[in-house]
């Protein structure tokens, strides 16, 4: 009797405790994403800005590319947490970043840490 009893006590603490830790889990890797995200729309809209002024050819590639990324960043599903293709459309944009920094000529390097997330170049 008294092992049912330590058990279902121990199953219901334990239960607990990883839910606990599942949502603290679940909402610091939801934190990386959305600043990983953010910080390419902001990359990729800033440059789209500097790059209008001048309309030569290598800039028009230039401008379809971070177009083309802003596009995959705006259909990024931020409000569905059961998407079952999130890291593959992670892959995506972060592949079109690394392209439109080659092609801009930026050495560029996403870090994420606990306390904050940069952009190098």
């Amino acid at each position: 009797r008294f092992h049912g009893e330590g058990y279902q006590e121990g199953y219901a603490e334990g239960s607990h405790a990883g839910m606990a830790e599942g949502r603290r889990c679940g909402a610091l890797h939801g934190a990386r994403i959305g600043s990983e995200i953010g910080c390419y729309l902001g990359f990729a809209l800033t440059w789209h800005c500097l790059l209008q002024k001048c309309t030569d050819e290598k800039n028009s590639k230039k401008i379809r590319a971070l177009d083309s990324l802003i596009g995959m960043v705006q259909k990024f599903p931020y409000e569905d947490p059961t998407y079952d293709k999130l890291q593959e459309d992670m892959e995506k944009i972060r592949g079109k970043f690394k392209q439109v920094c080659s092609m801009l000529n930026i050495q560029s390097d996403f870090r994420i840490s606990t306390e904050r997330s940069s952009l190098t170049f």
